[in-house]
């Protein structure tokens, strides 16, 4: 098999279905069986939340070693094994009876979430696709942006039939059986069809992170960024219990969080036919001024429910767009010289506010209420639509 024959349906599409029921049964199943933990376990929604917190720092703190493995050549066996070890830890999580052995599977599974998802597997495809890379990123992107619309009604209906610990166990079994297969094949497909490309070597004389960070533009697009990162990492993964506080039916509360992902995915599209006619920033800056509006509408949804609607439609199409336009528009304004500092620099910022953004929600729920939550969301969203025009205009008026 060679790259000419190989064909994006035997290797990107079975990919991108492995990643669609990674990212459902890992990821997303936390938001999804949160009000559940909450009822049967006992546990604030606060010490739940820390779990997450935990697995995403986990991550973090794993995902650069990772990515040395990838960059050596590893990436197949490191996809494959991931969910393996994930499916096995999901199993047992559906075992647990105390926080600290639920803290402890959550921190784990951090870990597979690192060797799992978006990172590992995009680094894998940038190795042997080079150049055009760009393609089946996109397609990947787009087919698993239907993981919540897979996992909430998969969680819910599955919880409502035999309570959350067979969820649990039902995701498991979908990652062995459908994860692990897809990934060994399509990987190793493109490994036969495609070279190995190892990444360059570092010029002697690359910029310095140091330096590279210290312009006000950078910090208005890390600021953007983060905030926006903090305002879906607070909505989504507090979604089901905050919209069952405002005695929506339980069939309205799993279709609009099924729904945001397919909205990530029609926002995505709209800005692949807007990016001929308008700036990316301009773009960016819309879709986060979305995320304000749909934050409000959130607030007005126990008074008139129709406006789940708009917070499913703005909510998810803005951060589709965010998750594509993030590295475009870091290029765009900060240049490509020492881009890989600047972008790494950028991705842990984010990476860090999303991580602390379930405690943040639990946080102000403990407040007031998960309307003080949906407010702080409002302000995340005010300051990051705000930021990106004023990283344009101190680019454009001075170098920094």
């Amino acid at each position: 098999m060679t790259a000419g024959t190989l064909s994006w349906r035997q290797a990107i599409l079975p990919l991108a279905i492995a990643q669609t029921v990674v990212w459902a049964g890992v990821f997303y199943s936390f938001a999804g069986l949160l009000a559940r933990w909450e009822a049967d376990l006992g546990w604030s929604k606060t010490d739940l939340s820390a779990a997450l917190t935990l697995a995403l720092i986990a991550s973090a703190v794993l995902a650069p070693f990772v990515g040395r493995l990838i960059d050596r050549g590893y990436g197949r066996y490191l996809l494959t094994f991931g969910p393996v070890l994930a499916a096995l830890l999901l199993l047992v999580l559906s075992q647990v009876q105390t926080q600290a052995q639920f803290l402890a599977v959550w921190v784990l599974l951090g870990c597979t979430m690192a060797m799992s998802l978006y990172e590992p597997c995009f680094a894998f495809i940038t190795h042997h696709y080079g150049a055009g890379a760009k393609r089946p990123i996109t397609l990947i992107s787009l087919v698993a942006g239907f993981a919540g619309t897979v996992s909430f009604p998969t969680a819910f209906a599955i919880a409502e039939y035999g309570g959350w610990r067979l969820s649990i166990t039902v995701f498991a079994g979908l990652i062995l059986l459908v994860t692990v297969p897809l990934t060994w094949l399509a990987t190793g497909r493109i490994e036969r069809a495609l070279p190995f490309v190892a990444p360059p070597p570092k010029p002697v004389d690359a910029p310095r992170p140091v330096r590279l960070v210290a312009r006000p533009t950078f910090w208005f697009i890390a600021i953007a960024f983060a905030a926006i990162t903090m305002n879906h990492g607070m909505l989504i993964n507090h979604l089901m219990p905050l919209l069952q506080e405002q005695a929506l039916p339980p069939e309205t509360v799993v279709l609009a969080a099924s729904m945001v992902g397919p909205m990530q995915v029609a926002g995505r599209l709209a800005m692949m036919a807007a990016e001929r006619h308008i700036s990316m920033v301009r773009i960016t800056s819309f879709a986060f001024g979305s995320m304000a509006v749909a934050a409000l509408a959130l607030l007005g949804t126990a008074a008139a429910p129709m406006l789940i609607v708009v917070f499913v439609v703005l909510q998810g199409a803005g951060v589709g767009v965010n998750s594509i336009t993030r590295p475009v528009v870091t290029a765009e304004l900060l240049g490509r010289e020492g881009f890989g500092a600047i972008s790494g620099t950028i991705a842990a910022v984010t990476m860090s506010s999303y991580a602390i953004a379930p405690l943040a929600a639990a946080w102000f729920w403990g407040l007031g209420g998960y309307d003080v939550m949906i407010w702080a969301c409002f302000l995340l969203a005010f300051v990051a639509t705000v930021s990106i025009p004023l990283a344009a205009l101190r680019r454009k008026g001075r170098t920094d």
